[in-house]
């Protein structure tokens, strides 16, 4: 047995992000000691891997016992032995022991928290980065930099399924280097949460801890009528802090969250009313011509394949699918079937493993896709090495905070290798013609 080999496996339950969260450990025959984690998302999509829940009373029915005992009583016996440097491997049993199971025992956050453990196992054991881990030598470029700002708690005073959507976050793109953006999008952030907490009373959200920087600041009901007004006073900020034209505004919609299917209306979205597909489509079109927006994530119906074709057309910024897709290369084969959107949002543990992960990312590259890493799902700091090992061209926040930390430490790494995505890492027409990647001096 080699250094790498898999002695023991063993999960237990901790506190995710609203609910519990499964954190799986891997030790491997040298001792190296390797933890992640799996929680649920705010904005779950239908079409997204089945996790395993206790139901009952507790937590809601969300504990996660019954998957900590999938791995303890499943998962660990069967990849025990299994060279943790093999992810291909590892996964493959995960997941036929769950195809074995009719009954389905065998939960996808319970496969996904381990096979994240094992990723930072075998890079821990075999002395190298994860990074690197993931991508080899090729793995030197950094994500367009970005830190939420603003979310909503039913804003229109409508109650949705997700309360906290849409959400907002500054997009420092045309910068030289990694370092260079952290601190301009520090400048922007720093505006925008003094003048929302000078003029409305608003404080911002303390961090949380993990990668993605959640120092939102949450606009109850009663603040403003419509996302226009926000939208201008980011503009604003944006300018006040002499960033205009270099820091764009990226959102998350989730606009399925909003969807009517009775009416096919998207209710509260933008504002007090209903909106059909057109008057959306008119709107991001709007957002993206008249505002700062470079980036616009599920703005409509997570089935809606059509729309999103009618609607990246329509616009020459990056167009995200997160629930539209979720990670799932069979849905985002349909996606470029149909021309909807233009770049897929990455989370793990939505498709189950780490490998059918970099499969997606593999087939997404190949039919010109961009993949944004999102780490709103237990993943923490590794999200800067997931986005480095698969060079991606933009992230879901992590510009600043412990996620922007690891981007620096990795920028560092790379030294003259290192390449800032820049605005070239955002997909759409607009950013085409943008300047060439740069390496550092």
């Amino acid at each position: 047995m080699g250094a790498t080999t898999i002695k023991q496996v063993y999960a237990e339950q901790v506190m995710g992000r609203i609910y519990p969260a499964i954190k799986a450990t891997v030790v491997t025959e040298d001792h190296t000691v390797a933890s992640a984690g799996c929680t649920a998302g705010v904005s779950i999509g239908t079409h997204e891997v089945e996790f395993s829940y206790d139901g009952g009373s507790r937590w809601n029915g969300r504990g996660v016992m019954n998957a900590v005992n999938q791995v303890n009583d499943i998962i660990g016996p069967a990849i025990i032995g299994l060279d943790s440097a093999d992810q291909f491997l590892v996964d493959n049993t995960m997941l036929e022991l769950h195809q074995k199971n009719s009954d389905k025992v065998v939960g996808g956050n319970a496969i996904a928290a381990v096979s994240a453990a094992v990723l930072k196992a075998g890079a821990l054991a075999s002395g190298i980065p994860l990074y690197r881990h993931i991508g080899g030598s090729a793995a030197v470029v950094l994500p367009v930099a970005a830190y939420g700002i603003a979310g909503g708690s039913n804003r229109y005073d409508h109650f949705h399924e997700a309360g906290a959507k849409p959400t907002y976050a500054f997009l420092a793109h045309d910068y030289k280097t990694f370092s260079e953006a952290s601190y301009a999008l520090w400048s922007a952030v720093s505006d925008w949460q003094n003048f929302m907490q000078k003029k409305y009373g608003l404080l911002p959200l303390p961090s949380s801890g993990s990668g993605t920087s959640t120092g939102f600041v949450y606009v109850p009901p009663g603040i403003v009528e419509n996302e226009k007004q926000l939208w201008q006073m980011m503009c604003e900020s944006i300018a006040r802090s002499g960033q205009e034209g270099k820091i764009g505004i990226q959102v998350d919609l989730a606009a399925d969250c909003f969807y009517n299917k009775e009416t096919k209306t998207y209710d509260n979205l933008f504002g007090p009313g209903k909106m059909d597909r057109g008057e959306v489509i008119a709107m991001v079109k709007e957002m993206a011509d008249k505002y700062s927006f470079v980036s616009v994530e599920d703005p409509l119906n997570e089935n809606d394949y059509e729309g999103h074709a009618l609607l990246t057309k329509a616009v020459d910024i990056q167009i995200v699918g997160d629930d539209l897709f979720t990670t799932n290369e069979e849905r985002v084969a349909e996606g470029v079937k149909a021309g909807a959107t233009n770049c897929v949002l990455l989370k793990v543990n939505q498709v189950g493993s780490i490998t059918q992960a970099l499969e997606m990312v593999q087939f997404a590259y190949e039919n010109g896709y961009g993949v944004m890493p999102c780490s709103s799902r237990g993943e923490g700091v590794e999200i800067a090495d997931y986005s480095v090992g698969i060079n991606a061209g933009t992230i879901r926040e992590s510009g600043l905070g412990p996620g922007g930390n690891r981007f620096l430490e990795i920028e560092k790494e790379l030294g003259s290798s290192a390449v800032y995505a820049g605005t070239r890492g955002l997909k759409g027409k607009r950013f085409q013609n943008a300047g060439k990647e740069v390496r550092h001096e």
